[in-house]
């Protein structure tokens, strides 16, 4: 010990003081306890996954703990109140210990004052009878006695149709002509079907990317820790997203369902108008031949029999009407061709505008999340710095304490050196003087003052580990909160950028329209 500085028995005596020694932790077994309410003396429920409430997340298909949002503030409440009760506890302590050492410090230094006056009234003394007695020896010469004393001192977070008959030559003109309108018209109409189709189809498809997108939010976000696992309303927004999204996969599903069965209507009402048209054309080609036949034409001859002969399946209504029904049965199916194109306009409009208001109701619920847990992370930082400030400030004072304790071991020596001294008086001269008095009150106020300072030295360091436990509690929490920043800001936020649809499918999904 001998050979070692000041600062090196400083740091041994520290080592030996360390608030992690058996002793320490009975008398604050609490310290290494890790639940943040009964580090508090919380009375309410602890904050634990066990009593966190179940939610289902369509992400996983599975169901997962969450806290609730009132779970998560009181979390932020309780680091940010054991922050400051621990800080304002070690400040009185420390404030405390202060004016022990003061007060101790000048309690023993007039202490030492005043018995030393004394101890120079009594040598005045003792001088003076001295010479009394010397002079009496004088006179006597009858004994003689030696005195002898010394001293010693030191410090200091539709279309309607048109009838008309006339001539069977015109008749079946009129109604060809009929015919081949309404094939046009079929065919434009089974254009513009199969464009919309093509355009719900690409749109069906396109629903996948932000689907995949909000799923992945929802992944992410699982790996949030502790109590940044929350409930929360990102949460419940992309979870309303991810239903939305299928729910709009399903209607264009069943819309296209029926724009593929329109098609085949469509296609087969073409198709029986073609035929008709063909027949028609054949017939009119025969009739018009028939009807520029002549007395002088070639090629007219006798077919006995022929008048008795009766092919014929319809009568002129029949025939008429045959007709009839292929162009009203066009019509209807392209009425109902038309029906369907405005029924898949408007189911992506509303897809659309669901959609979109739904991605920016979760971006809005992102960033209104991110500000909450990054205000709560720069308070956490804050009352951080402050509490590693307190810590600097009570190792301080735990040096101080101990430098104070250490001083007292020059005045103690001095009183009981003293003390010791005077016990090798002779005869009368022990006499038990306010000297005597004096230095046997000095030794106990410096033992009281010991004894008080190094309770105010254990009350420190016991100080000292609880800001500790603070510190280490809150550097985890800020933790919590860079990692859910990082997730929400980084991971979400980053994909969620830009709507994310392809405008190449046209105007329908680029923007909205009410």
């Amino acid at each position: 010990m001998s050979r070692l500085g000041y600062n090196d028995y400083n740091i041994m005596r520290s080592r030996s003081a360390t608030p992690l020694t058996p002793e320490m932790s009975k008398i604050l077994p609490y310290v290494s306890d890790k639940t943040i309410s009964r580090h508090l003396g919380y009375a309410g429920r602890s904050l634990d996954m066990g009593h966190a409430k179940a939610y289902y997340n369509p992400a996983r298909n599975a169901v997962y703990s969450r806290y609730s949002t009132n779970d998560w503030g009181m979390s932020n409440s309780m680091n940010f109140s054991l922050s400051d009760k621990e800080r304002s506890f070690a400040e009185r302590l420390r404030a405390d210990a202060w004016r022990a050492v003061k007060e101790t410090d000048a309690r023993t230094r007039n202490r030492q004052n005043d018995i030393t006056k004394k101890l120079g009234e009594r040598v005045s003394d003792i001088a003076f009878w001295k010479s009394e007695l010397i002079s009496e020896i004088s006179h006597l010469e009858t004994e003689s006695h030696n005195l002898e004393g010394n001293c010693f001192s030191s410090s200091t977070m539709l279309y309607i149709h048109f009838i008309s008959s006339g001539e069977r030559v015109y008749d079946i003109t009129f109604w060809k002509s009929e015919l081949n309108n309404e094939i046009s018209a079929m065919a434009t109409e089974i254009e513009n079907l199969k464009e919309y189709r093509r355009t719900l189809e690409k749109a069906l498809g396109d629903t996948a990317n932000p689907l995949h997108i909000a799923e992945e939010c929802l992944m992410h976000r699982e790996k949030r820790q502790g109590i940044d696992l929350v409930h929360d309303d990102v949460e419940r927004t992309l979870i309303k997203e991810v239903d939305c999204i299928k729910k709009c996969q399903a209607k264009m599903k069943k819309v296209l369902d029926k724009a593929y069965v329109q098609l085949k209507m469509n296609r087969a009402a073409q198709h029986a108008m073609e035929i008709d048209a063909k027949d028609k054309h054949h017939a009119q080609g025969l009739d018009d031949r028939m009807q520029q036949l002549r007395n002088s034409s070639s090629g007219i001859g006798y077919y006995p029999g022929i008048e008795s002969i009766d092919n014929t399946i319809t009568i002129p209504d029949s025939w008429v009407r045959y007709t009839q029904e292929n162009i009203a049965r066009s019509q209807k199916e392209r009425a109902a061709s038309e029906r369907l194109r405005g029924e898949i306009d408007s189911t992506l409009r509303a897809c659309a505008n669901e959609m979109w208001n739904q991605f920016n109701s979760v971006n809005n619920s992102f960033n209104t999340r991110i500000r909450e847990t990054t205000d709560a992370r720069n308070k956490l930082q804050a009352h951080l710095q402050r509490t590693m400030q307190e810590i600097f400030d009570m190792e301080k004072n735990i040096e101080l304490l101990r430098k104070a304790i250490q001083d007292k071991e020059s005045p103690m020596k001095v009183a009981q050196t003293r003390l010791d001294e005077r016990t090798r008086r002779i005869n009368v001269e022990l006499c038990n003087d306010p000297v005597m008095k004096s230095l046997q009150r000095e030794v106990t106020e410096i033992r009281e003052s010991v004894r008080i300072l190094k309770e105010r030295l254990k009350a420190s360091e016991l100080s000292l580990a609880r800001l500790m436990k603070t510190k280490a509690t809150l550097e985890h929490d800020i933790g919590v909160k860079d990692n859910t920043v990082k997730i929400d800001t980084s991971y979400c936020m980053g994909m969620r950028k830009g709507f994310p649809m392809d405008p190449k499918i046209g105007p329908v999904f680029q923007m909205p329209t009410c």
